[in-house]
C-alpha cells in the first residue's frame, strides 16, 4: 500500500503554483485504489470532506481551483492561436466587464499596438460584438478617465520617422504646466498629445521633459495612473510589461492580475520579449524564465517558457 500521506502532499504540490503538474497528477491519481478501508480520500482532508452520511466528498473550492488551473494551459494556447485582431478585441471586451480594474488593460492594448493593429482590433470588435469599441468604452468608462480612454482607442497614429523637435519641446512644457493643475487627465492638451502624437514624437517629448525639468515624465504622472500607464505603454512598453509581469508572478496576486502573465507573454512573444526580459532582469534581479520556472507548473509552464524563448 502506498504512503497515502506522502501522496496527499504530492497532490497538494501538483496544484501549488500557476497551472497543474500534469505528470505528477497522472502518476499519483492513476495509481489510487478505490478501497474504502484505506481510501486516498481519507488521507486527503484538504481535498475531500467527511460527509455525515459516511463518505468523503470533494471540497467544492478545491474542485473549482483544479478546474481553473487545468484551464490555464488551454486558455494560453487558445489566446496564442487567435488572430491578433480577435485577441485584442476580446481583451477589450473582457476589460470592459471589470470596471475600473480593467481600464489599464484598455490602455495597454490601445497604446502598445501599431496603428494598423489597433484598427484591426476595432474591426474585429465590431464583427464579434455588433458595436464599436469606441462607443462601448464611452458608455462603460466613468469618471475622469473616459475622455482619455475614448481618445486612445480611437487613435490612428503617424508611424513615420519625422519628428518636429521644437513642437516636442513645446509640448513637454505644456505637459509640465498641465501636471501642476489638479486634473491633468481631463486637460484637453494632455489628451490630444497622448492620443494623436506618434510614438517617436512622444519619445522626443519624454527626452525633452527630462532635460528641462530633471524628472522622468511617467514618474511625474504618479498620482494619475491612467496617464502613467498610457505614457509607459507608448514610450517605454518594455518597462510597463516588466512591471506587469512582476506583479502577476507575486504570491497572493488576484486572478485578474495573474491572467496578465499569459496575456503579456502571448501578445509580446514576437514583439518586445527580448527587451522585456532585459528590463525585468535589471529591475527585479531575476531571470524571467527562471521566475516562471519557479512559479508555474506543468504544460502551462512549458508553453510560457517556449514563447519567452522566441525572444532569445
Amino acid at each position: 500500500m502506498a504512503d497515502l500521506s506522502h501522496e496527499h502532499g504530492a497532490l497538494t504540490k501538483a496544484f501549488s503554483g500557476l497551472g497543474v503538474d500534469e505528470k505528477a497528477l497522472i502518476s499519483i491519481v492513476g495509481n489510487w485504489q478505490h478501497d474504502q478501508k484505506h481510501s486516498f480520500r481519507k488521507a486527503s482532508p484538504h481535498h475531500f470532506l467527511a460527509d455525515e452520511r459516511q463518505f468523503e466528498k470533494w471540497n467544492e473550492q478545491q474542485v473549482e481551483l483544479i478546474k481553473h488551473e487545468v484551464l490555464r494551459f488551454k486558455s494560453a494556447v487558445v489566446l496564442w492561436t487567435m488572430h491578433p485582431w480577435e485577441r485584442d478585441a476580446r481583451l477589450f471586451k473582457e476589460a470592459l466587464t471589470k470596471g475600473p480594474d480593467g481600464y489599464s488593460l484598455i490602455i495597454e492594448v490601445a497604446c502598445t499596438r501599431s496603428s494598423e493593429e489597433l484598427l484591426g482590433a476595432r474591426k474585429a470588435y465590431h464583427s464579434l460584438f455588433d458595436s464599436s469599441v469606441e462607443e462601448d468604452v464611452a458608455s462603460h468608462v466613468h469618471g475622469h478617465e473616459r475622455k482619455l480612454l475614448v481618445a486612445l482607442v480611437s487613435a490612428y497614429r503617424y508611424e513615420g520617422s519625422r519628428v518636429h523637435d521644437e513642437s516636442a519641446k513645446s509640448e513637454a512644457e505644456a505637459l509640465h504646466h498641465a501636471i501642476k493643475k489638479n486634473l491633468p487627465v481631463e486637460d484637453e492638451e494632455v489628451v490630444r498629445i497622448l492620443s494623436t502624437r506618434s510614438k517617436l514624437h512622444l519619445k522626443a517629448i519624454f527626452s525633452h521633459y527630462k532635460e528641462l525639468f530633471g524628472k522622468d515624465l511617467d514618474e511625474e504622472f504618479h498620482g494619475f495612473w491612467s496617464l502613467k500607464v498610457a505614457l509607459q505603454c507608448l514610450v517605454i512598453p518594455e518597462v510597463y510589461f516588466s512591471e506587469v509581469l512582476d506583479v502577476a508572478l507575486r504570491k497572493g496576486a488576484n486572478e485578474f492580475t495573474q491572467e496578465a502573465l499569459t496575456r503579456v507573454i502571448v501578445s509580446q512573444a514576437d514583439v518586445y520579449m527580448k527587451e522585456i526580459q532585459a528590463v525585468y532582469y535589471k529591475r527585479f534581479g531575476a531571470n524571467l524564465s527562471q521566475k516562471i520556472e519557479e512559479t508555474c507548473l506543468g504544460n502551462f509552464k512549458d508553453f510560457l517558457l517556449t514563447l519567452v524563448a522566441r525572444g532569445d
